[in-house]
Order: structure tokens, then C-alpha cells, then sequence
């Protein structure tokens, strides 16, 4: 399974990137808004420099048409932009126009299994189901990852790929991997959550007690 940062702050796409274990970003206009000042075009091109995977980028229209429009657009700032469009019916027409154009897409706020088939068939690159979201309800998130997983192997026509997105613990990463997910995408806190270990920290520090203390 691979990891992607859920964020548009270039400073924590660049540590991440540091350590070796980024295959892709995935932004919103949330992510992006919080970016104070920050140029959308600007953004994707920095992270482009830094991540050599694919990167999100959210269209804001409502309208498949408007979707259409603004993922053009997106696909000239760099080969590695993926379209990112809402589980909606406007939102399947995007996907179909812009698959038919070789332009990849990610599917996103998919909340059941029927919404990631209709993405697949209509020629998305990358669903999203938001496990943390799904668990908010009172359902078991993962269970959705599963659900898709599935449906995607006993079809060998469907190529899309199952990104893990709504991360918010580093169990959410190691149950995504356990279900099928390809990808899981997360907040750079919970990617630096996932390398703590109070016996590591314990570790370090008895080995380096133990080597001020030789003779």
C-alpha cells in the first residue's frame, strides 16, 4: 500500500517527502484555503517539484461541464495532476468527459460501495471513501474498504485504485492496509504519530545510558 499526504502546506510536504515514503498528495479546498495567500496553480506546481507521484487537485464547480472545464485546466500545470471531483451524478460526467481525454481522476466523499462502483465504471483513476467519516456515523470505516476492495477484484475490467482518505490514527493506516486499500492517504500528524513508540523512545534511551556508561 502506498502513502500520500493529505495537506497543501509545502512545508510538511517536503519532510515528508525527506524520508522517503511518499508515492503522491491529495489536496481540497480546504487544504488549500488554509494556505493563507497561497496561489492554487502555485501550490500544485511547488508540490509537483518535490513529489515525483501524483497530486490532487480539487475542481470547485458543481456542474459536470464546470468540473470538465477546470480539469483541463489542471492537467496543463503538470502530468502528474489528478482531477479530484465529488461522488456526485455531475461528478460521474466529469469522470467519463475527462477519462475519454486521457485525464485521471479521483473520486472523492464516497460514503458506500455503490458510489465507488459507479466512479470505476465511469472511468475513475482513484476512489476516495472517507473511513473516518464512516466510523463518525457509528459504521465501521473500514468495512466500506473492504466492501470496494472486493467488488474491484471480481471485476478485471476495473483498473481504479482505493485510496483510504478521512485518516485520523495510525491504526486507520495499518487497517487500511489489511482491508485492500492501495493507497491511504493522511494528515502529516498522523504520519509522524505512526513512528512513535514509547518503547522506542525507551530504547534510544537506555542504549545511549549504557554507552556514556562504559568503561
Amino acid at each position: 500500500m502506498q502513502i500520500y499526504l493529505d495537506t497543501a502546506n509545502i512545508n510538511e510536504i517536503r519532510e515528508a517527502a525527506s524520508w522517503g515514503i511518499l508515492s503522491g498528495v491529495t489536496t481540497n479546498p480546504t487544504l488549500v484555503a488554509r494556505e493563507k495567500g497561497a496561489d492554487f496553480k502555485s501550490v500544485i506546481s511547488e508540490i509537483a517539484e518535490l513529489v515525483d507521484g501524483p497530486i490532487s487537485a480539487e475542481a470547485v464547480s458543481l456542474d459536470g461541464d464546470g468540473m470538465v472545464k477546470e480539469g483541463l485546466e489542471f492537467a496543463t500545470w503538470h502530468p502528474n495532476v489528478i482531477v479530484k471531483v465529488p461522488s456526485t451524478t455531475e461528478g460521474l460526467k466529469a469522470v467519463y468527459q475527462l477519462a475519454r481525454k486521457g485525464i485521471r481522476t479521483n473520486v472523492t466523499l464516497i460514503f458506500n460501495a455503490s458510489q465507488a462502483l459507479m466512479a470505476a465504471r465511469a472511468g475513475a483513476f482513484i476512489v476516495s471513501p472517507f473511513v473516518g467519516r464512516v466510523d463518525d456515523t457509528g459504521v465501521d470505516g473500514m468495512q466500506l474498504i473492504r466492501e470496494i476492495s472486493q467488488i474491484y477484484k471480481n471485476d478485471s475490467e476495473i483498473k481504479t485504485k482505493i485510496i483510504s482518505a478521512s485518516i485520523r490514527h495510525p491504526r486507520h493506516i495499518i487497517d487500511s492496509a489489511l482491508a485492500g486499500a492501495d493507497i491511504a492517504t493522511c494528515p502529516f500528524k498522523v504520519l509522524q504519530m505512526s513512528m512513535r513508540h514509547p518503547l522506542t523512545d525507551r530504547g534510544i534511551e537506555q542504549f545511549l545510558a549504557d554507552w556514556k556508561a562504559r568503561g
